[in-house]
């Protein structure tokens, strides 16, 4: 199964707030979906799923989604923590889900014991805590084993034992065959789960890529090097354009990410090594770095108003 969401939009009023957006989810890769606040990706991935109407379209093994039976088994979809009736037990809401796809009574039992609220089954979610909600909501993805999961922020709420478990899940899902397409705001997770990055800011494509090459474009990317005389290392690589910058009493920020390179041109300079360290942007910088001037709030210290 692959999906392809083809010239995506939607506007809001005047807003215009996912633009033109086109890409490809392939089977057996966690595809990472990022983006500021007010980006778009909620909204995109209704649209993929047929939610909201917009522009463009969303393929699913060439087809729309409106052609598959039951839908259950090609695409499971986990976008609101809170989407089950409050007075419905958990596996009461559950069997409900289950009917569309002819899902046996024991599938329903299997997923909430998989996702650990087996002990909770007969009580109504009304009461349950946010990581609970996001339990049951992946439990309500999973249920028909589909194809596709399409998970929007799924560890919000969630302890560090179920978000290691979550992205442990993800990851082996994946690896059966199947496409996993997830949003959230925790990169520092999203770099341990995802393979590949579709990246968003304002409704328009920043990224589409793995997420080894998102994070070398960064300018933060650099080589750390101590050495006998930095001044020197530094005029030397800037005969050849590499920039440089001094980092500490002896130490240089070089903007390249080869170690021996720039090891090779201390040597021919006769320049004594003390330190010589890659160094590489996390998804965080880097993300921060690529998204910079998008959100839609500004870090700082208000103004004062006058009197």
């Amino acid at each position: 199964m692959t999906v392809e969401a083809i010239g995506l939009g939607k506007n809001y009023g005047k807003t215009r707030a996912v633009d033109q957006l086109s890409f490809r989810l392939e089977p057996g890769v966690v595809t990472g979906f990022l983006g500021p606040n007010g980006s778009g990706k909620s909204t995109t991935m209704r649209l993929m799923l047929g939610l909201d109407r917009g522009d463009g379209e969303t393929l699913w093994d060439g087809l729309p989604l409106r052609s598959h039976k039951p839908v259950s088994r090609v695409v499971g979809a986990h976008l609101d923590a809170k989407f089950f009736h409050p007075s419905r037990s958990a596996r009461n809401h559950l069997r409900l889900l289950a009917t569309e796809a002819r899902i046996p009574k024991s599938r329903v039992d299997e997923v909430l014991t998989l996702v650990g609220l087996d002990e909770v089954a007969r009580k109504r979610p009304s009461g349950f805590s946010l990581g609970m909600g996001q339990r049951l909501g992946l439990a309500g993805a999973i249920l028909a084993e589909p194809q596709v999961l399409l998970l929007d922020e799924p560890a919000n709420g969630l302890d560090p034992q179920s978000i290691q478990w979550l992205r442990d899940f993800l990851r082996s899902y994946a690896e059966r065959g199947n496409v996993v397409f997830v949003s959230s705001h925790l990169l520092s997770e999203m770099q341990l789960m995802a393979d590949h990055l579709i990246v968003i800011a304002a409704g328009q494509m920043i990224a589409d890529e793995s997420l080894a090459q998102f994070v070398a474009r960064s300018s933060l990317n650099d080589v750390f090097v101590r050495c006998s005389d930095p001044a020197a290392l530094a005029s030397a690589m800037a005969t050849v354009g590499v920039t440089s910058k001094p980092e500490g009493d002896d130490g240089l920020s070089v903007a390249i990410a080869d170690t021996d390179w720039v090891g090779d041109a201390a040597f021919r300079f006769g320049i004594t090594i003390r330190e010589l360290t890659r160094r590489t942007a996390s998804l965080e910088e880097a993300f921060l770095e690529m998204t910079s001037g998008t959100q839609q709030f500004q870090v700082g210290a208000p103004k004062e108003e006058s009197a």
